[in-house]
């Protein structure tokens, strides 16, 4: 009798694995975050569903701030979490998820010419010592977005340099006396899309965030407490409010579309939505263009956009890699672009008649993306980005700031930081 309950038992957990193996196999688990065209992804993922029979894509559904949503997909890394397959991941984040053991490598699957059928800026972002580890799905880079119309009104051409710009901000905001308009519009909250932005204005300044080469910190420069002195006191305290310093994409481009700022920087999705009479209220009255310099410095574009990546611990590598390959096909990227207005990570893309005919303007794009300062590869970027956004907080935020104390103490974490990636001589 105590055999037969015995066999019993073992056969009930015999099928009880078999069973929970089965359902692992059939279900893929996709951790993203809702995007702003959901019907385009919906049928996307229906389409690879449909081709392989048998087969569920589970969305788990993140926060849109990059930085809250790092956070949910390193805990389930950390975890080694089995249930996640496949996750978004931002363009910063290969070096530190490759590093860690956390992400999957993919030359297995992503041969070189494959890789070459995409533009080389975010291929480049998704390697760490010489391995690949995402397939970018969409690429953005900064852009100044500016109303055409107020522009026209006081015969103003669109602004080539930041100081400019200000002079351009105060004559409207003076002649038109309405109490809600704002000059300036954009992401100065404390998370990563603080750091894209501050680094515009100091590499379009002739600095820079730090020296790679050397690994030093260099915010303490003088060119680039001159970029941040600017934004605390002429972007920040004369021609926006202080409403700015709590902005993410989303509430920044909000202002903008409601006919409440006169300029606005973005990532290029901005652009459809701006133009969209049903999402906004200057459609129509938008004009796009490259992101302006310190006088005798280059215009400056934060490389930006995401990748798919695979989880080391997922249990479905190979089907997990076909669900990558899928979405970031060029007939999903056209979806995706045609919907939303993002740029395709490829190349071929930017040539396309009918992505053209909705887009014109990816044809000018093109070389903004080819052209976009990427931020540093490091496995140590997010203690670095800790500090940076710290200090960018603390300096355009309080009127009074002392910049020059904020910056030499930025420097010398940063510089703690950046030893650890120094060899050591061997004892």
């Amino acid at each position: 009798m105590r055999s037969f309950q015995v066999k019993t038992i073992l056969a009930i957990l015999s099928f009880c694995l078999i069973v929970s193996e089965a359902t692992a196999q059939s279900q893929l688990r996709f951790v993203t975050w809702r995007s702003e065209a959901a019907g385009v992804w919906d049928r996307i993922i229906a389409d690879f569903e449909t081709h392989h029979a048998g087969v569920e894509v589970v969305r788990e559904i993140g926060p849109h701030s990059s930085t809250e949503f790092h956070d949910l997909v390193t805990q389930k890394l950390r975890n080694r979490d089995p249930e996640m397959d496949v996750f978004f991941m931002d363009v910063i984040w290969p070096g530190e998820f490759a590093a860690a053991g956390w992400a999957l490598p993919l030359d297995e699957f992503f041969s070189a010419a494959q890789q070459k059928e995409f533009l080389s800026a975010p291929i480049e972002a998704n390697r760490y010592r010489g391995r690949i580890y995402g397939v970018p799905l969409f690429v953005d880079a900064g852009m100044l977005y500016f109303r055409k119309d107020l522009l026209a009104k006081y015969r103003l051409a669109p602004p080539r340099t930041w100081p400019e710009l200000v002079d351009q901000a105060k004559l409207i905001l003076a002649r038109e006396r309405d109490p809600y308009l704002t000059g300036y519009s954009a992401q100065f909250k404390q998370y990563e899309g603080l750091i894209c932005n501050m680094m515009e204005f100091i590499m379009s300044n002739g600095a820079s965030l730090w020296d790679e080469q050397n690994l030093k910190s260099t915010l303490d420069g003088d060119q680039a407490k001159q970029a941040v002195r600017f934004v605390r006191d002429q972007i920040v305290r004369k021609i926006s409010h202080r409403g700015v310093l709590a902005y993410q994409e989303p509430e920044s481009l909000a202002l903008f579309t409601q006919g409440k700022a006169l300029f606005h920087r973005n990532w290029p999705y901005a652009w459809e939505v701006a133009n969209d009479p049903k999402r906004s209220k200057i459609a129509g009255h938008v004009g796009m263009m490259p992101l302006p310099s310190f006088p005798g410095h280059k215009s400056v574009a934060t490389l930006g956009g995401w990748q798919l990546g695979i989880s080391r611990f997922s249990r479905n590598p190979r089907l997990a890699w076909e669900f990558v390959q899928h979405m970031t096909s060029r007939e999903a990227q056209k979806q995706i672009a045609l919907a939303t207005g993002r740029g395709p990570a490829r190349a071929a893309l930017y040539h396309d008649p009918e992505v053209l005919a909705k887009h014109p303007h990816f044809s000018s794009r093109y070389e903004t993306f080819t052209l976009a300062a990427p931020r540093p590869r490091t496995p140590v970027y997010l203690p670095l980005s800790n500090i940076m956004q710290r200090y960018f907080s603390s300096a355009i935020a309080i009127p009074d700031s002392d910049i020059d104390q904020l910056a030499r103490l930025a420097t010398r974490d940063m510089d703690r930081v950046l030893d650890l990636l120094r060899e050591r001589p061997s004892r």
